[in-house]
């Protein structure tokens, strides 16, 4: 049976003739795509460069509103009638997008966990999007197929699984390697306790009391992720720290002994968002064991430290995990997205598979086409892997060390110099590369470190983090700039002595 489909355009060509070519409609892949691209790459970076001079420090000195009104300028008329060119819409925007950009290469750009990316790795990501793979099927990604499984293959070696047992995936984040971690778990749980009476309490997924437990410290994701998976925020257990913020392994056990429920899932932290904190990993996997509990490690941060051999040993245990997020994106110095999730067993990932008809049929995975659809939460995907294969090659695990341990090292700087000048006060000293402190204000002091860190971005003079802890305002330094000097810690630590004294007076 036919199906009757008009796919004629309104005005028929003739046999041989071709639709004239739309102004800046160029294509970037193709026998001629490269040489089509040259010359809006060096448009692109002429721009670029302009932007950053405008801008002239680490963030546009500039409120909010004020900022917005001059990105609406630029745009103009988003969508009008008639477009004005390629050079010139990619100069005009990139312009503004350099110039109202905070710089995460400025060293006085330390709010987040927000890198600054590796040239090599930006160069790699630029090859990747002209060709555009995508990893949903092996027809549209041959190589990029390969490359991804052998990143994975890398990396789940780096973390101490056996790559011929492990598998994974690229994914947009923490965010998201969290929620297939605790979607794997859920599904192993109830796989689990198949034949249990099920109880519904208005929190348990498919009528069971599934339970999940983390710190106090993890990060918020697990609760939001428990949510979208419909077992609750209320099914999310917060097992207390200790005085170095990492989850409490006597408090952890009370918790799984007194569960009314069935213990579904572990998440241990290796690496805070506030102090870098890691959970103590080996003892969390003793515990995990006992109660035959799957055990996922949020490695998002501190995963990165496995790149060193002198920092390495902090996450001692994260092998027994039955699986693992990375972020490249953070310590990896890679473009957003390179988010990574790594499980032990790869066929703990078969509740992903699907077989669709024109993607994967079977005669095409027995004649070797097979493709990494079932190893997603995602169909479209970009080929990520590719920039990360890129700059693993070009720095091998010594020279990203080395990178992890100098911004290790200017933590540790910053702390000091933190803990001995008078104005300030010192949170906690540093795990991996964040420092929590404050400035001694003598009167409202949460108002005075609120108001100091707003007062540096809206002049443009640095970007700080902020946070709370014991009940309290904190600021931030999260240092990701293995560029930076003890000298540029010193400018920004007088920035922000210079602001409290402004603010307090």
């Amino acid at each position: 049976m036919s199906v009757d489909v008009n796919t004629a355009p309104p005005a028929a060509l003739g046999h041989g003739e071709q639709w004239p070519l739309v102004p800046g409609a160029e294509l970037a892949a193709g026998p001629s795509g490269p040489a089509r691209l040259s010359p809006l790459i060096g448009t692109a970076v002429e721009a670029l460069a302009a932007g950053i001079a405008e801008r002239g420090g680490p963030a546009p000195a500039r409120a909010p509103e004020e900022l917005a009104e001059r990105v609406r300028d630029a745009l103009g008329w988003v969508l009008p009638d008639t477009g004005t060119g390629s050079h010139e819409a990619l100069d005009r925007l990139s312009r503004m997008l350099a110039a109202g950009s905070v710089d995460p290469a400025d060293p006085a750009c330390a709010a987040h966990l927000h890198c600054p990316p590796l040239a090599v790795a930006v160069a790699a990501e630029v090859v990747s999007a002209a060709l555009n793979p995508s990893l949903d099927s092996w027809d549209q990604a041959p190589a990029a197929t390969t490359v991804e499984t052998e990143v994975i293959a890398a990396l789940a070696r780096l973390t101490g699984y056996r790559p011929d047992r492990a598998a994974g995936v690229l994914t947009g984040g923490g965010t998201e390697s969290n929620l297939m971690g605790m979607a794997l778990a859920r599904d192993a749980a109830l796989r689990q306790h198949a034949g249990t009476e099920p109880a519904y309490d208005g929190v348990g997924g498919a009528g069971y009391r599934l339970r999940i437990f983390c710190s106090a410290a993890a990060h918020f994701s697990v609760q939001r992720n428990a949510a979208l998976l419909g077992l609750g925020e209320a099914s999310v257990t917060a097992v207390p720290v200790d005085d170095r913020h990492r989850m409490d392994p006597a408090a952890l056990a009370r918790a799984l002994e007194q569960c009314t429920g069935i213990p579904a899932m572990i998440v241990a932290t290796a690496g805070t968002t506030d102090l870098g904190a890691i959970d103590p990993l080996p003892e969390i996997a003793e515990i995990a064991a006992e109660y035959r509990v799957w055990l996922h490690t949020d490695g998002a941060y501190g995963g990165g430290a496995l790149l060193s051999g002198a920092l390495a040993p902090l996450l001692d245990g994260i092998e027994r995990s039955d699986s693992v997020a990375l972020d490249l994106h953070k310590l990896g110095w890679q473009p957003i997205a390179s988010g990574v999730f790594l499980a032990a067993d790869g066929n703990t990932l078969e509740p992903l598979a699907r077989r669709v008809a024109y993607l994967n049929p079977a005669d095409d995975e027995d004649a070797g086409y097979d493709g990494l659809l079932g190893r997603s939460l995602r169909t479209t995907r970009r080929a990520d892997a590719f920039k990360i294969a890129v700059t693993m090659r070009a720095l091998g695990r010594s020279g990203l060390g080395e990178l992890v341990e100098r911004c290790h090292a200017l933590a540790r700087y910053a702390a000091e110099q933190i803990e001995a000048h008078p104005a300030l006060e010192l949170a906690a000293h540093p795990t991996l590369t964040t420092v929590a402190f404050r400035y001694r204000a003598f009167g409202r002091p949460d108002r005075v470190n609120a108001e100091l860190r707003r007062r540096l971005l809206r002049s443009g003079r640095a970007v700080v983090g902020r946070t709370e802890l014991f009940g309290a305002v904190w600021l931030k330094l999260t240092l990701l700039n293995p560029h930076a000097s003890e000298t540029d810690i010193d400018a920004v630590i007088n920035e922000i002595v210079m602001a409290g004294t402004e603010e307090d007076g």
